[in-house]
């Protein structure tokens, strides 16, 4: 069985290449991943999703090697992400930072033909993922940091310090999968709370 990592760190490549070539897979590194992909015959990709073009290279795996199975591998454990990869073609879905035991266990039964997905991923996937919950103030800051309001200024609007503000907001962003700002703000976008008549999340 011929396998193949994708990833931008050549440290976290070589990392997997030894767990699984410890394990007894053929493991490389394709200059041309969509060429590999064509000529491989059922051959496994252990893709790391992390950028616009490795989504456009997982959609046209789907297109244009429908036979290829790939792991797709996420440096967030977002349940929407891990939703999108499947819709996309994902035969399965690994955080980034898996243990090397569920690594193999991972590839093992996706070679066998059975999909392996976080609890949330799958949860997404049937419709009975929860929504965070998400008081009217916090929706209110996530409109207003939508419109291009500074942290300083929504401290200033909603009466905290700069410093309080930051932390209520990064504890936000965690309730929503997000790392960042932009992120938190298209996690809102995707479920209709910036709209002026937008869901109510409470």
């Amino acid at each position: 069985m011929d396998l193949a990592v994708i990833d931008p760190l050549p440290m976290y490549r070589h990392g997997v290449i030894a767990v699984l070539s410890a394990a007894g897979y053929q493991v490389g590194i394709p200059a041309d991943p969509l060429k590999w992909a064509r000529q491989s015959d059922g051959g496994l990709m252990l893709l790391t999703l992390a950028t616009a073009t490795d989504w456009n290279l997982l959609d046209r795996l789907r297109q244009e090697a429908p036979q290829q199975r790939v792991i797709a591998v996420l440096s967030e454990e977002a349940a929407g992400l891990g939703a999108r990869a499947v819709r996309a073609g994902a035969r399965s879905v690994l955080p980034r930072e898996v243990t090397a035991a569920a690594l193999r266990r991972t590839v093992e039964a996706t070679i066998d033909g059975q999909t392996v997905l976080p609890a949330a991923v799958a949860a997404a996937l049937t419709g009975t993922e929860t929504e965070p919950i998400v008081t009217a103030d916090q929706l209110a800051w996530l409109r207003h940091l939508a419109a291009g309001m500074t942290v300083a200024e929504l401290a200033r609007l909603a009466g905290y310090s700069e410093r309080a503000m930051f932390r209520l907001l990064q504890s936000l962003y965690r309730r929503l999968g997000a790392r960042t700002r932009i992120e938190a703000i298209v996690r809102a976008q995707e479920r209709g709370w910036l709209l002026p008549s937008g869901p109510d999340p409470v």
